[in-house]
């Protein structure tokens, strides 16, 4: 009977799809004095098969369309709670597209960017959610863009936190998304931003200078407290395996697997560290990474790092479309059983590093997989560093200060002059 019912298909297809071309034939088929039955394929010449292979009443293949979904943002200093909006945005669709704004529109709006849109790039496209970027876009989503998102880009949702995003004449910057009906809203991440990250690394340089005096000022005016809270954020942010989950591919190697194993700090994650896994990634078909505890970061660095500590680091490596794996909290030597147990094929490391000198008594770390000739350096792409990166962040707040005291002082110079003028 299944058989029976598979080869009438093209029956119905031909009624429902071609309606009058079928009744036209059924009706000559009458005049001729055949029956239904024959169409079905039982007679001396079997019509169904003929008509069905012709392509006359094969259907269409109905493909459900792909909701594209846009989210934007300047995507400064990339961390994980960036990586996390991404993911849920990608959850609200088929294709994810993300607009980068422009460095003229974050410095209209926000002041100058620590990365510069290269960079930013670079950082955006290498998460895993992410299948487009729109370089330049702009802070507002006005309705000339919007229209060329709907239009040329195909877009059918605009995506944004639930946090409230104002221009600076206090307007909703996703106001007309929301009149057009086509705006969704996700969860903010918790615990992380950028303007965190940047008080993290500010007060942190400000202990390591004044030899841990908490007193003294140092964002914007703001006492040491303020530091003291920034400080205390650092270990606000609780992990969860439904979180680690969420990030990773879920997938391991397989048994013929070249796994390629890096590991590092991958401290304030940059354009260098993706950049660096890429090229690793190339060496093989599974990427692992070895994440260093905070420990190991701050005994070969010194203080203030790590500026991120160790959940924090391994999910925005675990968020890069080149990892397929993270060992979190990996150890400093890369020892014979490590090896065995991940299967590791090849080590590699990169040319360019914070720090490559060893401790008092310290051997090698890379010294056996160097004794089995399965180590490689490479020439990292990038000669970007956490400390570059870091001091990008404190040359800008210092232009920002003296900003900002120049602007009091011809304010002050101003008032000045008026009071005189009026007392005249």
């Amino acid at each position: 009977m299944a058989m029976e019912y598979e080869s009438n298909n093209w029956i119905w297809d031909g009624v429902y799809y071609c309606p009058r071309l079928f009744g036209g034939l059924m009706l000559t088929a009458a005049l001729l004095g055949l029956s239904t039955t024959y169409f079905g394929g039982i007679g001396l010449f079997p019509l169904s098969y003929v008509w069905s292979d012709s392509g006359i009443f094969h259907k269409k293949k109905c493909e459900k369309k792909r909701i594209r979904v846009y989210m934007d943002g300047c995507f400064d200093l990339m961390h994980y709670g960036h990586a996390n909006a991404l993911r849920q945005a990608k959850a609200l669709g088929d294709e994810l597209v993300v607009g980068v704004v422009s460095d003229e529109e974050i410095i209209a709006n926000k002041g100058p960017p620590v990365l510069p849109m290269e960079e930013r790039l670079a950082l955006v496209s290498g998460l895993k959610w992410v299948d487009q970027v729109i370089a330049n876009a702009p802070y507002a989503i006005t309705e000339q863009f919007m229209n060329s998102l709907f239009n040329e880009h195909k877009i059918d949702y605009i995506i944004h936190g639930d946090d409230p995003c104002l221009l600076p004449d206090g307007s909703d910057a996703y106001a007309l998304a929301k009149k057009a009906g086509r705006y969704k809203q996700i969860k903010r991440t918790e615990g992380v931003s950028s303007t965190d990250i940047v008080g993290r690394i500010l007060c942190s340089v400000k202990d390591t200078e004044g030899g841990g005096d908490h007193t003294s000022t140092l964002l914007n005016g703001d006492s040491g407290k303020r530091c003291h809270s920034q400080r205390a954020q650092v270990s606000q942010f609780l992990p969860t395996s439904q979180r680690i989950v969420q990030f990773s591919n879920g997938k391991g190697p397989g048994p013929n697997a070249r796994v390629v194993y890096i590991d590092g700090a991958f401290d304030l994650f940059h354009a260098g560290h993706v950049e660096i896994l890429k090229k690793a990634r190339q060496l093989g078909d599974f990427l692992l990474v070895g994440i260093h505890t905070d420990h190991i970061v701050r005994e070969h660095r010194g203080m203030p790092y790590p500026v991120m500590h160790v959940h924090e680091r391994s999910l925005s490596v675990l968020a890069c479309r080149y990892v397929d794996e993270v060992i979190i909290g990996a150890p400093w030597e890369v020892t014979k059983d490590m090896i065995t147990t991940f299967n590791i094929s090849i080590v590699v490391h990169g040319t360019v590093a914070e720090s490559n000198s060893l401790l008092p008594d310290e051997t090698d770390p890379y010294a056996f997989p160097k004794s089995v000739g399965i180590f490689r350096l490479l020439e990292s792409p990038k000669s970007l560093t956490t400390s570059s990166v870091s001091q990008r962040i404190v040359a800008n707040h210092e232009a920002y200060v003296k900003r900002n005291a120049k602007k009091a002082q011809s304010e002050m110079k101003y008032y000045e002059e008026k009071t005189y003028v009026a007392g005249e």
